[in-house]
Parts: structure tokens; sequence; C-alpha cells
């Protein structure tokens, strides 16, 4: 894993010197302050490698073999919902309940985009968390 991270660092900053990819993100997000324009976490990261191993050594080596019992996939980045593969983005849990302090909006009275969204105001928004 530790070769994976670092080429996936490096797509996203050729001169970081960084192997642990989660450190890479905290480097680049201080410069960048841009979610869009850092690598993922580890933890999303590896997710997407057990989905892209089970793909290609599951599904597609077994491709010409007669009635193919694969493992189950929940086992390599998928959950079954609704009887449906879907992707396990990642492990971590959701920013929004993790980070509160990092979200605010503007214009609370009307216009609040936490309120849209179905979120409690933060001491950030303009209404000061009201």
């Amino acid at each position: 894993m530790h070769t994976i991270e670092r080429f996936i660092t490096l797509l996203y900053d050729r001169t970081s010197t960084e192997t642990n990819i989660d450190k890479a993100r905290r480097k680049m997000f201080a410069k960048k302050s841009n979610v869009q324009l850092i690598p993922p976490t580890r933890a999303a990261l590896k997710q997407h490698v057990l989905r892209a191993v089970y793909q290609v050594g599951h599904v597609w080596v077994l491709a010409l073999v007669p009635a193919p019992t694969p493992p189950s996939s929940t086992d390599w980045g998928w959950i079954k919902s609704s009887g449906v593969n879907e992707p396990l983005w990642t492990t971590l849990p959701e920013t929004s309940k993790m980070c509160r302090e990092l979200v605010s909006c503007k214009d609370c009275m009307k216009r609040c985009k936490c309120k849209k969204a179905g979120l409690e105001c933060t001491p950030l928004c303009a209404c000061d968390g009201e």
C-alpha cells in the first residue's frame, strides 16, 4: 500500500517527498485549500484499491470460467444496498459530522445552505449557530 500511496501522492504533487498520503493531504490542503485538488484519504484509497483488485483478480480472471463463484464483494470495497452492489467510498466518518467547525454558511435568515441541506448551523455561520 505504501507504493500506491506514494504513486498517488506524486500524481497530485510531483515535488512531494511524502510517502504517507494522509500527511501529503494535510500539506496540500494547507497550500491549496481546495479538497478537489488533494488526493483521497488513505481509507478511501484502500477501498478503491480493494475494488480494483476484486475486479481484476476475481471478475476478469473468472470471466471465461463457466458458472464462476467469486468471493463476496463485500470483503472487497463494496456494500450491498437493496440487493445491489454499491462502492464503499471510505471507512471514515462523514466530514460534516466530524469537522463541523470547518463548515459554514452565509445569510442564515432565508437562504441558509445549512438549513437547506438539513444540517444545523455552526458557530461559523452568520447566525452564530442559531
